[in-house]
């Protein structure tokens, strides 16, 4: 289908407020679990590893699924989509309030809730996408906020309904409220379809199925022509019921009517169809193996190498304390009463104005983004290095604002991505980045929880956390080094199909 010319504003700015409000529901909950996290530890008693595998399900199952995400997008649009995902997250919800295990909550919480996530992201992205091309960054860095501010609100109003109405009548809350997204689903009107006509098929596209027969070394030309015989009576029948017996009555009368020379040039077509089947098979094979090459030399690229190295190490170290602040806290035998707000609302305001404040630093055209998003991981390896040192509330609010404002580096990463391997590479390259980042994800909390489960203190496993995020920035940063000065000194010699940062981040 062909859409209109995107139109920057009117119904789109509605998509906006909608895609907002959608990111906000959805990703609420599981970006605040470590409010739950807590009461999950007190009531199925477990080990802090195995209970850290729920809240890190559900915020890395989305990214690992991303390519299924996409394809369910592209096949059924964005609509109907965010309308079923709303079912998921909000039934998700409502089920894990009934979770008699740890087990159960996998599946409920993790899988459900997280896979539906997945897919609302994804709606969100490509329906704003859709609406908008000058003003697309700043439609996409609104919607993309909804996040950290469901992570602000979110972490204070789980607390405040355990409170009255214990966890289970918190999670059921919670998922009603999750239902607001089919509302926000029913507005994501897709795009007028335009008034010109369709294009026309390929030859490959004109090609009856049961054409597809003919790539078979075994068969004889005979039976090739009574299979393709077959076919065509199967075809009319299936078109027109009524007329299928007088069809095949007229079929068999025209093929007992063809002379000899009329079958000779019969077969000789046969022959053309299979070889032509042949080529077509033999070219949706190699397109398979383009795919593959491309992802080698993605691969081969340092740069994007030490990319998906350092983003793998950064969500391994960077996220647990999203989810593992509070218990931190209560670890430290800090006392309720001092706390003036969540650890948790204090990482998702200010991963908002991270977001904010460094997208609008990779605009500037004397800010290298590639510089920027190494100098973040470095500040994160050392905020996590502190957290051992942190003994009251204030230092770790002071902390909790630091990672969260470094966690905005999100919002340069796609930046990143596009300096490294050029804007025509950048889907194919961000989708293998966002799998890896979500294997980060998944990761990342359990094992910070096994390391309080072997030595019963948090300082060993922020201590790796940071060991792993440092490690990341320094690989990154001696991996672009080189480059970018290769970059630098050929200046105008760049190929065609690469783009300098400039082009890039206007695009």
């Amino acid at each position: 289908m062909v859409f209109r010319k995107s139109p920057d504003g009117g119904w789109g700015w509605v998509v906006v407020l909608v895609s907002f409000f959608t990111q906000f529901l959805c990703y609420g909950s599981p970006l605040a679990v470590g409010v739950l996290y807590l009461e999950w530890l007190d009531v199925f008693r477990e080990g802090k590893g195995k209970t850290a595998w729920v809240g890190s399900l559900a915020n890395g199952i989305g990214l690992l699924a991303s390519p299924v995400c996409s394809i369910c997008v592209s096949s059924f649009g964005a609509r109907p989509v965010a309308i079923f995902s709303g079912f998921m997250v909000a039934g998700g919800l409502m089920m894990s309030s009934f979770a008699p295990n740890i087990y159960f909550l996998y599946v409920s919480y993790g899988i459900v809730v997280g896979l539906g996530c997945g897919l609302l992201y994804t709606a969100t992205v490509t329906i704003t996408c859709q609406y908008f091309d000058k003003r697309r960054g700043l439609a996409l860095g609104l919607i993309s906020t909804g996040s950290s501010v469901g992570l602000f609100i979110y972490a204070a109003l789980q607390r405040e309904l355990i409170e009255l109405y214990g966890l289970d009548g918190c999670l059921l809350i919670v998922g009603a409220l999750s239902l607001n997204i089919l509302a926000c689903g029913s507005l994501m009107r897709p795009l007028e379809s335009s008034s010109s006509p369709p294009p026309e098929k390929t030859c490959a596209d004109k090609v009856p199925d049961q054409y597809f027969v003919y790539h078979e070394k075994g068969k004889t030309i005979e039976e090739n022509i009574s299979i393709l015989e077959k076919g065509y009576i199967d075809e009319k029948c299936g078109n027109n019921v009524p007329d299928c017996k007088q069809d095949n009555i007229l079929n068999k009368n025209v093929l007992s009517s063809i002379n000899v020379n009329e079958k000779d040039t019969y077969k000789k077509k046969v022959v053309e169809q299979t070889n032509f089947c042949k080529q077509l098979a033999k070219r949706k094979w190699q397109l398979y193996l383009t795919y593959w090459k491309e992802t080698v030399v993605l691969f081969k690229n340092k740069v994007f190498s030490a990319l998906f190295v350092a983003i793998l190490l950064f969500d391994i170290g960077g996220f647990p304390p999203s989810l593992l602040m509070e218990d931190v806290a209560r670890s430290a035998n800090i006392n309720e009463d001092d706390y003036y707000m969540p650890l948790i609302s204090i990482i998702g305001i200010m991963t908002t104005v991270g977001k904010l404040v460094l997208g609008i630093l990779a605009d500037f055209k004397w800010v290298n983004t590639l510089y920027l998003y190494v100098i973040t991981l470095l500040m994160t390896g050392v905020a996590l290095f502190a957290i051992p040192f942190a003994k009251s509330y204030l230092t770790l609010a002071m902390l909790s604002g630091i990672l969260g404002f470094l966690t905005g580096n999100w919002s340069i990463f796609p930046y990143v991505t596009t300096k490294t391997v050029g804007i025509e590479k950048l889907t194919h390259a961000y989708g293998i980045l966002m799998f890896f980042a979500g294997l980060g994800n998944s990761l990342g909390p359990p094992i910070v929880g096994w390391f309080y489960d072997w030595t019963q203190e948090y300082d060993t496993a922020f201590y790796f956390s940071g060991f792993c995020v440092l490690l990341g920035g320094f690989l990154l940063l001696l991996a672009a080094l080189p480059c970018w000065n290769a970059c630098t000194n050929q200046g105008s010699k760049l190929p065609p199909n690469t783009y300098s940062y400039k082009v890039a981040s206007s695009a």
